[in-house]
């Protein structure tokens, strides 16, 4: 029902991961049109987004999506503003997510700056040098965690807020329409209504 009618190509698809045919703009506001309609009360869905922004500070790549919806059901938070949350982190933003997280994470552990932004090489990824990117994980999980909190302490209130108006203007326009319906037919019912 909601696939294309011709299929893109895949280095077009890898084209419009990166940068979306219509910018990041409109999937920026169409991602938060949707939270706001998301079903629930404006505290649920702000843990849920917020819990999908920590899970974006955390190094492990692929699982992002399972860790915010494990906060956010720990956490009683909405689920599916879980995974919206997770787009805090994308392709624009990891970079400097995973340099913040690397420098705090080392400070941290060592009380020092970091000396230099650590080299990563393909050999590192292999199974046998699984040891090497320890170094490197560890600092990026332990700044995560600090830096996750913060921003997702922002995240919550700005979408709490967000959506807090958001529901009470649409039940304002909702008890405007129904009295609207109702001063039409003066309140009155007659026996054929029923």
């Amino acid at each position: 029902m909601f696939k294309r009618r011709v299929k893109l190509h895949p280095l077009e698809r890898l084209r419009e991961a990166f940068w979306p045919r219509r910018g990041w703009k409109r999937v920026f506001q169409y991602g938060w049109r949707r939270v706001w309609r998301l079903g629930g009360t404006p505290h649920a869905v702000a843990l849920g987004v917020a819990a999908g922004a920590f899970a974006s500070f955390t190094p492990f790549i692929g699982f992002h999506f399972a860790i915010g919806f494990a906060v956010a059901w720990v956490l009683r938070g909405n689920l599916i503003a879980s995974a919206f949350g997770t787009f805090v982190g994308n392709p624009l933003t990891f970079p400097f997510i995973w340099i913040a997280t690397y420098d705090v994470g080392y400070w941290v552990l060592q009380g020092a700056e970091a000396p230099g932004e650590p080299s990563l090489s393909a050999d590192m990824f292999s199974g046998a040098a699984f040891s090497s990117l320890v170094p490197v994980l560890v600092p990026m999980l332990v700044g995560g965690i600090p830096l996750g909190l913060v921003v997702a302490g922002i995240v919550y209130y700005l979408t709490r807020s967000t959506v807090e108006t958001y529901q009470s203007a649409r039940r304002e326009r909702l008890a405007a329409k129904s009295s609207d319906g109702l001063s039409e037919t003066d309140g009155s019912v007659s026996v054929s209504d029923i």
